[in-house]
């Protein structure tokens, strides 16, 4: 198994490929007020993104609904575990208008994982896709999800509520998820690759019978320890799984209290993961240092 090394950097310091300009501040206050003026959340604050600056400057952000504590707490993850509050009733209706008053023309949503929730919180994806439908008729929407602990019934409410792409991630390895994503509170089980992937392919089995198209995405982070061939495997898992959109990112530690990082990727590595993603049938791939799940996500759609 090929493994990578670090080489000698002070502690804290980032390679210059990972550096970057902030943008303008103009958009960005303006993304600001409007979440601020409706109560709403974006995943690109509640998980430190460092794409913030960039993305609230063009205008869009990732909604992050259902609160801001997750019953998972992954050890690369900024958001907070512990006990959620209960779901925010008028939440679909806000983020709607959110949209609408940012005048987006594609809508990310993504959640904390909700095991608290008998439905895993699928209800709520559905009616804040509704709600947007009925604002933003026009408007292409993904979702990011939890993998719902499997249950194909939850995640049929959100396919019939009629996402355009169904994002779930797999995050990292297999060998690395007991120390990367165990589950530290409850209720609920810890995350399980090989049940990711099973979302994943009955979301594939599902879109020729929803009546509308639908793309499949996932990614995962590089840079906590995985060796070549780890990554290699975990490409295939998600092409015979029928994913249509890749993306592969930098980790990075939010803090000293959450994975160190194990290795900073270069540029040239991630463009060939890139080259061989799509040499394996990926048809859109997003490979970069800065690259997230919604980082650039319309640009991804593919077949447009």
């Amino acid at each position: 198994m090929e493994e990578h090394k670090e080489t000698s950097r002070p502690p804290g310091k980032l390679p210059p490929w990972l550096r970057k300009r902030l943008p303008a501040a103009g958009a960005s206050r303006q993304v600001a007020r409007v979440l601020k003026d409706l109560g709403l959340s974006t995943v690109c604050t509640a998980a430190a993104c460092p794409n913030l600056g960039e993305c609230h400057a063009r205008g869009t952000a990732t909604f992050l609904i259902m609160g801001d504590r997750c019953t998972r707490d992954c050890r690369f993850c900024a958001i907070d575990g512990g006990r959620p509050l209960p779901l925010r009733e008028d939440e679909p209706a806000a983020v709607a208008q959110a949209c609408e008053r940012m005048g987006l023309a594609y809508v990310v949503l993504t959640s904390v994982t909700r095991d608290d929730l008998a439905d895993g919180g699928a209800e709520h994806f559905a009616r804040t896709i509704h709600a947007i439908r009925e604002r933003l008729p026009a408007a292409k929407i993904e979702v990011l999800t939890p993998d719902f602990q499997g249950r194909q019934a939850d995640i049929d409410t959100v396919l019939a509520a009629g996402p355009d792409v169904f994002d779930h991630n797999v995050e990292t390895v297999p060998r690395l998820y007991a120390s990367v994503r165990p589950a530290r509170t409850a209720p609920g089980p810890a995350p399980d690759y090989p049940r990711s992937l099973n979302v994943l392919s009955y979301v594939k089995s599902r879109s020729p019978h929803l009546g509308h198209r639908l793309l499949v995405k996932s990614g995962l982070m590089l840079g906590l320890g995985e060796s070549d061939e780890e990554i290699r495997a975990v490409l295939g898992d998600l092409r015979t799984a029928g994913v249509d959109i890749l993306t592969l990112g930098q980790y990075l530690a939010p803090s000293s209290r959450h994975c160190p990082v194990g290795r900073f990727v270069e540029p040239a590595e991630f463009a060939r993961w890139e080259a061989e993603a799509r040499q394996m049938g990926f048809p859109a791939v997003l490979a970069g240092p800065f690259v997230r799940s919604s980082y650039h996500a319309e640009e991804l759609i593919v077949g447009d």
